[in-house]
């Protein structure tokens, strides 16, 4: 047996390719709405292709990328995306136009004008999100053209290029709107509901666990809440963008995410293996399952789930905290909705009240469906430095540097097919180091990827080509990698884009078979080129590195977790019906957004030798506790209603979270520092909890037991967070942690 153990361990494949494929297999995994997105890519790029093949419409290559970059998850991405890509080739295409007409005979001149609208655009691209597509197509278009004239003289040809760009582009982005808005549209509202269902699902089956030990085990972690939360956010969002609902429906939608996330927070916390023996709480659960799947068929129906309410009262204490926080949530939205339509009362005076206490708790949630619906959207808006902020001025600069750089090199070597070159580095441009490492990264893999497939599709397929149609059943299948690559997250999507336009440039930008292979090996050469001049420059000029402000994030994201202490601990004193905050989502969101921020930290080039290493190992570790210590504080929490429901003294409970924050904000603190001297937190004492109930039965003492159990893991958690000093060497005590 040892000898077999041996050779599996002599087998076993390196730790780096071990990580690779479980990265891979993350990353190309399914998940709900993947598939649709995909196959919409898919059935517009064959519309544009038997279509363009017909009518010899130019440019295939690019009426294809512009069907990719129109299809998004839903509707309401796609209509944006369309608008903003018309109005950005419309402007690229009468920019360039402009310049051809005013300096054709003058090079230099010409050079110093597409400069300055590569300039002002790529400055416009960084400082004015919200339309950054629309400046990231003129630049782009205006350094593409420059690459016509280097290759005629006639100012006609050139003119006659620029409009077939315009129109391979436009009607593709036209028909792939169409295509999405009558097949297979995806609502965002209707994705909301679906996300809601599935959340609910998963609470009735952590639920089921407990009164059927064989009913399958569903597990729902720290990340599954995160990414819960958070999806039901940016579907809240987007559903709000696409309806505008009035204040009434914005507060109602707000309240039915908000109840959906408090139960799918309850269900992580249930215990994993334990089984209710108790026929009270086997009639508990069973009555929460009932209403939890009302709740499901209300959120189904368009007319119902707005006046939702509970069928009947399902019992209030049921020593079993989880489930009394999912009663607790479902009572106060069945109370809300019940409101929203009960009659007003007879008595004048009671009436008055009634309306002032109605509009107050309108006003209320009016205000928090604004900040729920417009916050997020707060990064699209321009920056109030727009003018001001040098760092903007110094992106467009490294950009237009690298360039140029590479369009003297193209046109000194007298090499036309690495014309990629310059393409690569305003695609490459990104406003951080590890965001451009990364586009790079993939930009290479997928360039590689689609060439291989091209190549293997010229030397084995192609002969045996005759019609359109063995063309469609040749590119169909790569398109559609290529798609489910792109409808992936972030981390991968580009690399999907770059297949599938890669392979197009090779196979599909001509009307005949492609019969000069060097084409292929020429791209890659400018794209490989072009990624290292721009990676260069971004590390030479002014590099914004976005380790330098990742303190930063994690700051916010302890002093968020201390607020949310504090406010559980008042929510505890005033009682079980005291409404949860909205802060868990906020927090969710930010550890989201960190996490995000460290991905791109880890791939950020760096001179000094092991220093992107240490920060990242000491902000996994931060990041790693900050989650363990968000869900075990969820446990905590209920316990504590659980017990102030039944009348127990919770006042060590409350001391113990204000201790808990007071650590969070010191340490919050010292990393904030200028120069950051972070100590661990020294350990609390959560061993008074036990005695801060009264002996008054077992329940209560169990109660205590449990409430200073959680209190350990909160302790533990904080005692995690490592030790961070300027210029300390990373140490195996946070590494395996990290």
């Amino acid at each position: 047996m040892s000898g077999l153990d041996g050779v599996g361990r002599h087998l076993a494949w390196p730790r780096p390719l071990e990580q690779l494929a479980g990265f891979l297999r993350a990353e190309l995994g399914g998940f709900p709405g993947r598939a649709n997105v995909a196959m919409r890519s898919v059935l517009s790029c064959a519309i544009v292709t038997v279509v363009s093949m017909t009518l010899q419409v130019p440019e295939l290559a690019l009426s294809l990328i512009a069907v990719f970059f129109v299809t998004q998850s839903n509707i309401v991405l796609t209509r944006l995306v369309a608008l903003l890509a018309l109005i950005g080739t419309t402007c690229a295409i009468a920019c360039i136009i402009g310049v051809y007409q005013l300096t054709f005979d003058y090079p230099l001149l010409r050079i110093i004008v597409a400069s300055a609208i590569f300039f002002c655009s790529a400055y416009l691209m960084r400082a004015v999100a919200k339309l950054g597509l629309v400046f990231f197509l003129v630049s782009l278009i205006v350094i593409y053209a420059q690459t016509f004239v280097d290759q005629t003289d006639n100012a006609e040809a050139l003119v006659r290029n620029c409009l077939w760009v315009w129109v391979a582009v436009n009607y593709a982005v036209v028909l792939a709107l169409i295509i999405n808005t009558l097949f297979l549209p995806a609502e965002p509202e209707q994705q909301l509901r679906a996300a809601m269902q599935q959340q609910l699902a998963s609470a009735r089956a952590r639920l089921a666990v407990m009164i059927d030990a064989n009913a399958p085990a569903v597990r729902i972690g720290s990340l599954d809440l995160e990414r819960g939360a958070l999806a039901l956010q940016k579907l809240l969002r987007f559903s709000t963008m696409r309806h505008h609902y009035s204040e009434e429906d914005a507060s109602a939608w707000l309240a039915c995410v908000t109840v959906v996330s408090r139960i799918f927070e309850a269900a992580a916390v249930l215990p994993e293996h334990a089984v209710a023996h108790d026929a009270g709480q086997i009639d508990a659960i069973r009555v929460v399952q009932d209403e939890l799947v009302s709740l499901d068929h209300a959120i189904g129906d368009n007319l119902q789930w707005r006046h939702w309410g509970a069928s009947r009262e399902a019992p209030v204490l049921t020593s079993i905290p989880a489930l009394d926080a999912m009663q607790r949530a479902l009572n106060v939205f069945s109370e809300a909705a019940r409101g929203a339509v009960a009659s007003p009362p007879d008595d004048a005076a009671a009436g008055s009240a009634a309306e002032q206490r109605e509009k107050a708790e309108k006003a209320d949630k009016a205000e928090k469906a604004e900040q729920a619906t417009k916050a997020p959207a707060h990064s699209a808006q321009p920056e109030p430095d727009v003018f001001a902020n040098p760092r903007y001025a110094r992106f467009a600069l490294r950009t237009l540097f690298s360039v140029l750089i590479c369009y003297v090199f193209y046109n000194a070597v007298n090499w036309p097919g690495i014309h990629t070159i310059m393409l690569t580095c305003l695609v490459v441009a990104l406003p951080s180091l590890g965001a451009s490492s990364r586009q790079g990264v993939l930009r290479i893999t997928g360039a590689l990827i689609g060439s291989a497939v091209a190549l293997f599709m010229v030397a084995f397929v192609i002969p045996h080509l005759e019609s359109v149609t063995g063309l469609l059943l040749m590119s169909l299948p790569v398109i559609a990698i290529g798609a489910w690559v792109a409808a992936g997250s972030e981390r991968i999507s580009y690399a999907g884009i770059q297949i599938m336009f890669t392979f197009a440039l090779a196979l599909l930008e001509s009307f005949s078979p492609p019969s000069d292979l060097t084409e292929i090996r020429d791209r890659i050469v400018g794209i490989i080129l072009g990624v290292g001049v721009a990676t260069f420059i971004q590390l030479s000029l002014w590099p914004e590195r976005e380790s330098d402000g990742l303190r930063a994030q994690l700051t916010s994201i302890l002093r968020k977790i201390a607020a949310l202490v504090r406010i559980e601990a008042t929510t505890v004193q005033r009682g079980p019906r005291a409404t949860d905050s909205a802060a868990v989502v906020e927090a969710w969101a930010m550890v989201a957004d960190c996490e995000m921020a460290l991905a791109r930290v880890a791939l950020e080039p760096d001179w000094r030798e092991g220093e992107t290493t240490r920060i990242t190992l000491l902000s996994q570790t931060v990041l790693a506790q900050s989650r363990a210590m968000l869900v075990a504080l969820a446990a905590f929490h209920h316990e504590a209603m659980i017990n102030a429901s039944a009348g127990a003294q919770m006042e060590r409970a409350a001391k113990f979270q204000s201790d808990v924050a007071d650590a969070l904000e010191r340490y919050a603190s010292q990393l904030a520092a200028e120069r950051p001297a972070a100590m661990t937190p020294a350990r609390l004492d959560p061993s008074g909890l036990r005695t801060a109930l009264p002996p008054a039965g077992a329940a209560e003492t169990s109660g205590g037991q449990t409430l200073e159990r959680l209190a350990q893991r909160i302790d533990a958690a904080l005692a995690g967070l490592p030790r961070w000093l300027p210029d300390e060497r990373a140490s195996g005590e946070f590494a395996s942690a990290g």
